[in-house]
């Protein structure tokens, strides 16, 4: 599965790419600076069996 996801910032609304740790478990929530404008953005973030899940 691919390590990488997408989120749009809360700020600038430019789309951002993160990278998430399969090893952290099914659930996880982070804060990660906006690449273009550094705004924090909270992300959520959530694995399915076969699927990741993004939740804004």
């Amino acid at each position: 599965m691919d390590s990488s996801a997408e989120y749009v910032c809360a700020y600038c609304g430019e789309t951002n790419t993160t990278f998430v740790d399969w090893s952290a478990g099914n659930q996880q929530s982070y804060v990660e600076d906006c690449q273009i404008c550094c705004q924090p953005n909270i992300l959520y973030v959530r694995f399915g069996e076969d699927t990741l899940e993004h939740l804004d």
